[in-house]
């Protein structure tokens, strides 16, 4: 059987530029998975995705005219049913070989196999191979069926008459093995070697396809056409930096944008544009996003990193003479530069603060209140988190920037571009000559927004930022309103994760529990079981907490060694994780780890209340004497480096305690007849126990 690569175009209108990647990608790899499967394409055949405006293509190297045929082992019925008491087929084993078009002869083919506790009859049936028609039929059904549509459309074909539902009307289909066309249809269309190139610019049309292999070459020459979204994006990066390196500048890094501006164009040409400096008097945050959301232009900046008045513009032709596509996007972008220097002057002439009133209008949540009573919380719990740092200072700057953290939700840039929420309340702030530390605790109130985003640049902006999404939190788990399985509508889970953060790595020495506590107490609803509401959000950020470690690099065991104590200072668990990992290393971890488990296990079942105390006149044995000396030498060394604070240490200091631990286990029996040496006994086991467990739960650790 022969082989040979195959290629499959459906040619369409233009595709969603944001879902474009995604779906040339999931194309190629749905269709070649199927052709795999039908084992018409090997297991490590390689596979090229192409996604272009206007079309999804894929390239699979080495595909087979038909595959080969196989051998299936098929389950026919139990012995019992299939054969009679002298071994002879039975009606019913008749009839099932007669469906596979074979006789009673063939019952000396079959054999007897375990099939649970019985035995059943198996038939060995060869099993042709598909053609390549047929299969790639199945593919392509599958892959337009599964693909990741943002939004199906419905649309008629040429016969008035048919509807068909995909991403957008197909035009075009392209089926070609080696240069042979492969005589399949798809959403109306019947498959051809022809393809159209550049709306405007192809040199030939239609692209009549010589082979398979030759798709990308002759689309590029003759149809003026990239296909490959990679490359076409790798052509616009480089034509981005060269335009950007002569004007001794360089364009602004956008992932997004590149990619969006890759799905918009098929021939890319990188075009220089400018504007009037007077627009420079607005914030760059403003001018860049209307610029890359609007027009998708990617804005140049200087080597400060300051804006300038120049971007690049990616067009879609290559004229010989571009001064009028230039001309239009620069009087395009023009007017989007003076609507954002228009509300930039509006909202100056009023006063953040003079904004408070308007947030009593707009709703936060039904079950609490508008943002202006959102906004009185915020600051309560920013002056009781100050307070609780005893900074007097802060408390007081904090409060301001809390009240005026929201004021600029109402103001018309932010109407029109909410993505400057914080942003646009920093400039405000500036230009009403308030401290820095406060204009920017106003940006900074939303950080960290994301993983790895970074956290508020000052103590105020930690401050506001914490109050700020410890409201969010507290208050909807006051409400009852928890994420479900994959559903956060509020975003309660990075609320946590940023909350975490802050308090880890601010080191404020605030109880958790407190803090929760006392945030809970400022909701104007009655919360009738408030333990069990903190008990709630502590488990749910511990949850996050620790799936984050174990993110970092920290092990299961590890992390449950340290959050089972339920540290009240979050601070101080990336100390005790590390002083965990360095215990774990010792040689005499595991056999301590596992005598601390076996020393909770005992004591679990003892009824009441066993304090830690041993009194020395009660020892007999040798090795409990052993024991209590050493954990008189040892205990105090651990504990002191405890308090200060120094866990590693602590930790380390336990090895010592190995020898006499084992022997202990080895040598002494604790339940003891002797009423009065059995409790002493546990005495000194639960002594051990809090010596051991102070910094972490080492029974974790145990295998």
């Amino acid at each position: 059987m022969s082989d040979k690569n195959l290629l499959v175009e459906l040619f369409v209108e233009e595709l969603p530029p944001k879902a474009l990647k995604k779906l040339g990608e999931a194309f190629a790899q749905l269709l070649a998975d199927s052709l795999k499967a039908q084992g018409l394409a090997g297991q490590n055949a390689a596979v090229t995705d192409f996604a272009s405006p206007r079309r999804l293509a894929v390239h699979v190297a080495e595909v087979l005219a038909e595959a080969a045929d196989k051998v299936i082992t098929q389950k026919l019925m139990p012995v019992s049913v299939g054969l009679d008491a002298s071994g002879n087929a039975t009606p019913a084993l008749i009839k099932r070989l007669n469906g596979f078009g074979l006789d009673e002869s063939a019952v000396a083919q079959l054999s007897k196999q375990a099939d649970g506790k019985n035995e059943a009859l198996f038939l060995d049936v060869t099993q042709k191979g598909v053609a390549l028609k047929d299969g790639l039929q199945i593919a392509l059904n599958e892959a337009i069926t599964k693909l990741p549509i943002p939004k199906v459309m419905t649309y008629q074909l040429a016969d008035g008459w048919t509807s068909v539902n995909f991403v957008r009307p197909v035009h075009g289909l392209v089926a070609l093995h080696g240069s042979d066309v492969i005589a399949i249809t798809a959403l109306g269309l019947s498959a051809s070697n022809q393809t159209q190139g550049h709306r405007f610019e192809a040199l030939i049309s239609p692209v009549v396809l010589k082979n398979a292999d030759t798709y990308a070459e002759q689309l590029k020459n003759q149809g003026a056409v990239i296909a490959s979204f990679n490359e076409r994006r790798t052509e616009i990066e480089r034509q981005l930096n060269t335009a950007a390196a002569k004007q001794n500048l360089k364009p602004i890094d956008d992932e997004a944008l590149l990619d969006e501006v890759t799905a918009l164009v098929e021939r890319p040409n990188v075009l220089l544009g400018q504007f009037e400096e007077i627009y420079l008097e607005v914030p760059q945050e403003c001018l860049i996003l209307t610029m890359k959301a609007n027009q998708k232009y990617f804005p140049l900046l200087d080597a400060d990193g300051k804006l300038t008045n120049k971007f690049l513009i990616v067009s879609n032709i290559n004229p010989a003479d571009a001064s009028d596509v230039i001309g239009g996007n620069e009087r395009v972008v023009r007017p989007r530069l003076a609507d954002a220097k228009f509300f930039f002057d509006q909202d100056r002439k009023k006063t953040l603060e003079s904004r408070l009133s308007s947030l009593d209008k707009v709703v936060y949540h039904n079950k609490l209140g508008s943002q202006g009573k959102r906004t009185n919380r915020v600051r309560a719990i920013a002056r009781l988190i100050a307070n609780a740092l005893n900074d007097t200072a802060l408390m007081a700057q904090a409060d301001v920037a809390a009240m005026l953290a929201k004021t600029d939700l109402p103001t018309d840039m932010v109407g029109e571009f909410p993505e400057l929420q914080g942003i646009m309340g920093r400039y405000y702030a500036q230009h009403e000559g308030l401290a820095d530390n406060i204009a920017f605790a106003i940006e900074d109130h939303y950080k960290p927004r994301f993983a790895g985003d970074e956290l508020p640049r000052s103590q105020v902006g930690i401050v506001v930022a914490l109050a700020d999404k410890l409201e969010t939190l507290v208050g909807l788990f006051s409400i009852g309103e928890k994420p479900t399985g994959d559903k956060d509508p509020f975003g309660l889970r990075r609320q946590s994760l940023g909350i975490i953060r802050m308090l880890i790595e601010s080191k404020f020495p605030l109880k958790f529990d407190d803090l929760i506590l006392a945030v809970l107490k400022e909701f104007d609803a009655e919360v009738s079981d408030q333990a069990s509401v903190v008990s709630s959000i502590k488990e749910f950020c511990f949850d996050r907490l620790s799936v984050n470690l174990r993110e970092q690099g920290a092990s299961p065991q590890e992390v449950d060694a340290v959050l089972s104590l339920n540290p009240e200072l979050l601070s101080e668990i990336p100390l005790r994780l590390a002083a965990v990992r360095a215990f774990a290393s010792l040689a005499e971890a595991p056999a301590l780890a596992a005598a601390n488990k076996r020393v909770g296990n005992i004591l679990k079942k003892v009824e009441g209340e066993v304090k830690a105390e041993v009194n020395p006149n009660l020892l007999q044995e040798p090795a409990e004497i052993a024991l209590n000396e050493a954990l008189s030498q040892v205990k105090p060394v651990a504990d002191s480096a405890f308090e200060n604070g120094d866990y590693t240490t602590s930790l380390k200091s336990l090895a010592a305690l190995k020898a006499p631990v084992d022997a202990f286990f080895d040598n002494v029996m604790v339940n003891a007849e002797d009423v009065a040496l059995k409790a002493n006994r546990l005495g000194l086991l639960a002594t051990l126990h809090q010596a051991m467990n102070r910094v972490a739960d080492l029974s974790k650790l145990a295998s």
